[in-house]
This record gives structure tokens, C-alpha cells and sequence, in this order.
């Protein structure tokens, strides 16, 4: 257990969230565009299939945590770290945080601090009371992104087993030049999966345009709804 302060708190990893909404979706995009994209750090984008890599653009409403509660939007893609390990469990695979956007500055300190996640402020309005569930990201007073997910059919999962258990795969960060790896074990209830499901609308934010030079997709790859999730993020190592 390592022992950080924020802002003149404590913080020990790993940290915990004990309960956080997520929904998302995954995209097929050109992987040369995301090479492109994440030229600064020391990261190699995973071709899926050739010439196409995946995109992942989500959000959180973190409910109970030891960071508080606040939402967050993120855009990641899957990676094989240039020279990060390779262990079996992990078998060298990652999710790169390109961009986390988040609606708190103490969740901001700290996770740009303890991992190096690429947090900065925005606006972010996460509606997840409806049946449809969606995410309206504003930076700088001008729209990022609109997104609306509809969810899947549930996830069965027999009751003595408890919450489904997530894939293990490890967040990759790069900030400051520093590409680091960040452990990452979670699990959830109330899942639901299904093929597409996402309506994305642009804005004019310099993001928005570097998402549409992705060439993103009309139609996600598969989108996921998890009304439940708990995490538990360790010490981020060099990677």
C-alpha cells in the first residue's frame, strides 16, 4: 500500500470505487489515424484487423469512491505497449487514456498525480436515469461530443456467482512524456451487451475534430451498459 496526498488528503493505492455507472462502446477506426494520434507516447496501437484498430469512448458517473463522486468521459484505444511486460494474464495488451475529461478537481489532482491519466476539467452531463443513457461533453464552452447509448440484453449470470468479473487489462497513461502502466481490476451487475447501440453527434471542439479523423464509424462495434461496477486501481510502474 502506497501512501499519496492530494490537496492535503491521503490517498492510498490501491484505490477503490465501490459503485460507478458505465456505459460505452467500441469502435472500429483506420489504425493509422491512431497512430497518428498517439504518436507522443511510447505505445503501439493493436491492429484487430488490418489496417483497423479500436476506439473506445465512454462514461462514468462515479457514485462512492475514495476520489468522491463525479463524472468522466474518456477516449481510449487498445494498445500493445512498445516495451511494457508481457506476462501470461496480461499477454502485453492495454487500454491507452487518450483523453479524461472529469467534472472535479480533486479526481483531476489525483489522477493525473498517482497515474498520470490525462484528467482535465469539462463539462460533463451524464443522464443515466432514463432508458436511454447519455453523455453531453462541453470544453471550453464548446461541444465535444453527444452521445447516446441504448442498452443491450442483459448479461445472465447465475446468482451464487456473484458480480461478473471484468477482463483483466491494464491502463496505459503518457503524461509529461511518461508512459506508464496502471493495474486495474474490476467487476459490475447489471450488464448489458449488444451489437452497435451508440449515436455519437460532433461538435467543434479540437477533439471532436481528431475523433472524426478516425473516421469513426456510424455503427459501434458493441456497446456496454453496466449499472453497477466496482474498481480497484493500483500503483501505476513505468512502462
Amino acid at each position: 500500500m502506497a501512501r499519496h496526498i492530494i490537496q492535503g488528503r491521503e490517498v492510498t493505492t490501491p484505490v477503490e470505487v465501490r459503485d460507478a455507472t458505465f456505459c460505452g462502446a467500441a469502435y472500429l477506426v483506420r489504425a493509422d489515424a491512431a497512430r497518428a494520434v498517439l504518436a507522443y507516447a511510447d505505445a503501439e496501437v493493436a491492429e484487430v484487423l488490418p489496417g483497423k484498430a479500436v476506439c473506445v469512448l465512454g462514461f462514468v458517473r462515479y457514485h462512492d469512491g475514495d476520489l468522491g463522486p463525479y463524472n468522466e468521459f474518456c477516449v481510449a484505444f487498445q494498445v500493445r505497449p512498445a516495451d511494457g511486460p508481457r506476462d501470461p494474464e496480461r499477454a502485453g495488451a492495454g487500454v491507452f487514456t487518450h483523453w479524461l475529461p472529469v467534472d472535479q478537481g480533486f479526481t483531476l489532482e489525483a489522477g493525473r498525480t498517482l497515474w498520470g491519466f490525462p484528467k482535465e476539467l469539462a463539462d460533463i452531463d451524464v443522464r443515466i436515469g432514463s432508458p436511454y443513457k447519455r453523455c453531453i461533453v462541453r470544453r471550453d464552452g464548446r461541444l465535444v461530443l453527444d452521445m447516446l447509448l441504448r442498452p443491450g440484453v442483459p448479461v445472465p449470470v447465475p446468482a451464487a456467482l456473484g458480480p461478473i468479473r471484468f477482463p483483466r487489462v491494464d491502463a496505459v497513461t503518457c503524461l509529461d512524456g511518461l508512459t506508464r502502466r496502471v493495474p486495474l481490476t474490476s467487476g459490475g451487475t447489471g450488464v448489458r451487451l449488444r451489437p452497435g447501440g451508440a449515436l455519437i453527434r460532433l461538435g467543434n471542439h479540437p477533439i471532436a475534430k481528431e475523433l472524426s479523423e478516425l473516421g469513426l464509424p456510424k455503427t459501434a462495434l458493441v456497446s456496454v451498459t453496466a449499472r453497477h461496477v466496482r474498481m480497484s486501481i493500483g500503483e501505476a510502474v513505468p512502462a
